[in-house]
Protein backbone atom coordinates (compact mmCIF):
# COMPACT_ATOMS: atom_id res chain seq x y z
CA UNK A 1 0.00 0.00 0.00
CA UNK A 2 1.43 3.44 -1.58
CA UNK A 3 1.54 6.04 1.53
CA UNK A 4 2.59 9.58 1.10
CA UNK A 5 3.10 11.77 4.47
CA UNK A 6 3.31 15.50 4.16
CA UNK A 7 4.70 17.40 7.10
CA UNK A 8 6.33 20.95 7.48
CA UNK A 9 3.64 23.63 6.59
CA UNK A 10 2.40 26.37 9.01
CA UNK A 11 1.94 30.07 9.25
CA UNK A 12 5.02 32.01 8.13
CA UNK A 13 5.43 35.93 7.56
CA UNK A 14 6.29 36.96 4.49
CA UNK A 15 10.19 36.89 3.60
CA UNK A 16 10.28 33.78 5.65
CA UNK A 17 11.14 30.30 5.28
CA UNK A 18 9.72 26.78 5.16
CA UNK A 19 11.00 23.00 4.90
CA UNK A 20 8.62 20.63 3.73
CA UNK A 21 9.27 17.25 3.81
CA UNK A 22 7.01 14.19 2.38
CA UNK A 23 7.71 10.38 3.70
CA UNK A 24 7.16 7.80 1.12
CA UNK A 25 6.48 4.04 1.76
CA UNK A 26 4.98 0.96 -0.03
CA UNK A 27 7.00 1.60 -3.50
CA UNK A 28 10.60 1.57 -4.85
CA UNK A 29 11.31 5.33 -4.04
CA UNK A 30 14.56 5.95 -5.14
CA UNK A 31 13.63 5.02 -8.74
CA UNK A 32 10.61 7.19 -9.05
CA UNK A 33 10.25 11.00 -10.07
CA UNK A 34 8.76 13.12 -7.04
CA UNK A 35 6.91 16.37 -7.34
CA UNK A 36 5.65 18.78 -5.33
CA UNK A 37 1.83 20.11 -6.16
CA UNK A 38 -0.20 23.06 -4.52
CA UNK A 39 -3.51 24.07 -4.66
CA UNK A 40 -5.43 27.13 -3.28
CA UNK A 41 -8.83 26.50 -1.81
CA UNK A 42 -11.09 26.39 -5.01
CA UNK A 43 -8.36 26.40 -7.93
CA UNK A 44 -6.59 23.40 -9.37
CA UNK A 45 -3.91 22.00 -8.11
CA UNK A 46 -0.55 23.66 -9.88
CA UNK A 47 2.86 21.97 -10.39
CA UNK A 48 5.35 23.58 -8.05
CA UNK A 49 8.53 21.41 -8.74
CA UNK A 50 9.67 17.68 -9.36
CA UNK A 51 13.15 16.25 -8.79
CA UNK A 52 14.03 12.67 -10.79
CA UNK A 53 14.97 9.42 -8.85
CA UNK A 54 18.32 9.83 -8.63
CA UNK A 55 17.75 13.37 -7.82
CA UNK A 56 19.70 14.73 -10.58
CA UNK A 57 16.86 16.57 -12.79
CA UNK A 58 14.96 19.16 -11.02
CA UNK A 59 12.09 21.41 -12.91
CA UNK A 60 10.60 24.57 -11.22
CA UNK A 61 7.22 26.19 -12.05
CA UNK A 62 8.76 29.57 -12.96
CA UNK A 63 6.43 31.76 -10.03
CA UNK A 64 8.77 29.48 -7.10
CA UNK A 65 12.49 29.58 -9.74
CA UNK A 66 14.89 31.10 -7.68
CA UNK A 67 12.94 30.79 -4.55
CA UNK A 68 12.44 27.27 -3.69
CA UNK A 69 14.41 24.22 -3.88
CA UNK A 70 13.74 20.40 -4.04
CA UNK A 71 15.94 17.72 -3.25
CA UNK A 72 15.45 14.24 -1.64
CA UNK A 73 16.91 11.64 0.40
CA UNK A 74 16.44 8.23 -0.92
CA UNK A 75 17.97 6.45 2.51
CA UNK A 76 15.09 7.90 4.05
CA UNK A 77 12.72 7.29 1.08
CA UNK A 78 12.13 11.64 1.64
CA UNK A 79 11.42 13.93 -0.38
CA UNK A 80 11.85 18.32 0.22
CA UNK A 81 10.43 21.39 -0.45
CA UNK A 82 12.95 23.64 1.05
CA UNK A 83 11.07 27.33 0.38
CA UNK A 84 12.54 31.00 0.87
CA UNK A 85 11.33 34.40 0.36
CA UNK A 86 8.26 33.24 0.85
CA UNK A 87 4.84 35.64 -0.64
CA UNK A 88 1.35 35.86 0.43
CA UNK A 89 0.53 34.32 -2.93
CA UNK A 90 2.42 31.37 -1.90
CA UNK A 91 -0.47 30.32 -0.04
CA UNK A 92 -1.88 26.96 -0.60
CA UNK A 93 -1.80 23.41 0.48
CA UNK A 94 0.89 21.33 -0.50
CA UNK A 95 1.06 18.03 -1.77
CA UNK A 96 3.69 15.42 -2.80
CA UNK A 97 3.14 12.86 -5.61
CA UNK A 98 4.70 9.84 -6.43
CA UNK A 99 3.72 8.10 -9.63
CA UNK A 100 0.18 8.74 -9.36
CA UNK A 101 -0.32 8.76 -5.51
CA UNK A 102 -1.30 11.92 -3.67
CA UNK A 103 -0.38 12.29 0.16
CA UNK A 104 -3.18 14.39 2.19
CA UNK A 105 -1.60 17.70 2.13
CA UNK A 106 0.30 20.57 4.54
CA UNK A 107 -0.98 23.57 4.79
CA UNK A 108 1.61 26.41 4.07
CA UNK A 109 0.06 30.34 4.72
CA UNK A 110 1.80 33.26 4.24
CA UNK A 111 0.80 36.24 5.55
CA UNK A 112 1.88 39.11 8.27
Amino acid sequence: QVQLVESGGGLVQPGGSLRLSCAASGLTFRFLTASWYRRVQGKERDFVASISGDGIRLNYADSVKGRFAISRDNAKNTVYLQMTNLKPEDTARYYCNVVGNWGQGTQVTVSS
